[in-house]
Order: C-alpha cells, then sequence, then structure tokens
C-alpha cells in the first residue's frame, strides 16, 4: 500500500485542488445539461487527470504517476473500482457523478488521516 504524506495533505496543500474540481464539475454538469457529450468527455478527462494528480502528490510513492495496479491509503472505499469505471466511459453522467462522489470522499479521508497521523 502507498502511504499518504502528512505534509503533502495539509489543507492548504490540496484546497486548490478541490477548488479547481469544483469549477470544472459545474462545467461538466452545464455539458451535460447541454447534452453536449463531447464537451463533457473533454472535461471529464480533465477531471479525471485532477484526481490522479491529487492522488499521486500526497502520496509517498517515488513513481510520479496514477498506477491502477497499486493500492493508495487515500483513495476512498471501493475507489479503485469506481476509478476504472469512470475511465472506461468518461463522456457518460454517471460517471461524472462518481467522480463527484470520489472528490468527495477523498477530501473527507484526508482530513480523518490529517487528524490520525
Amino acid at each position: 500500500m502507498i502511504r499518504v504524506r502528512k505534509d503533502a495533505i495539509q489543507k492548504e496543500q490540496i484546497e486548490l485542488y478541490f477548488e479547481a474540481w469544483e469549477k470544472l464539475s459545474k462545467e461538466i454538469f452545464d455539458a451535460h445539461d447541454e447534452r453536449n457529450g463531447k464537451k463533457a468527455q473533454s472535461l471529464m478527462e480533465q477531471g479525471i487527470s485532477l484526481f490522479e494528480e491529487l492522488i499521486v502528490k500526497t502520496s509517498e510513492s517515488q513513481v510520479q504517476q496514477f498506477l491502477l495496479s497499486e493500492e493508495y491509503e487515500a483513495m476512498p472505499l471501493n475507489g479503485m473500482e469506481r476509478f476504472q469505471f469512470i475511465k472506461g466511459r468518461p463522456g457518460q453522467y454517471a460517471c461524472f457523478v462518481q467522480l463527484d462522489e470520489l472528490f468527495k470522499e477523498l477530501k473527507k479521508r484526508y482530513a480523518r488521516l490529517r487528524v490520525q497521523k
């Protein structure tokens, strides 16, 4: 299991990622609302990259890329399976909902890990 780095999960270090997701998620929702699948998919791919970057940045791993074969301490429950589903179908609204939930759960998980470490 790849552990999180305590210094990397401080609120000041990660808040920009969650703010970026908040902005991006509104754009994705609007794209789905307009039935613009190509735009939604493109924006979702940005969101997927943002999620991967956040997980990697806060992990103790020497590898600077997200590995689907690894288990990350920060990853929410069933997170890897859900994330693979999202990556396989980024244009679907259900995947947007799942990614939004993963970001929410990740934020809570980081808060819990800050208290524990």
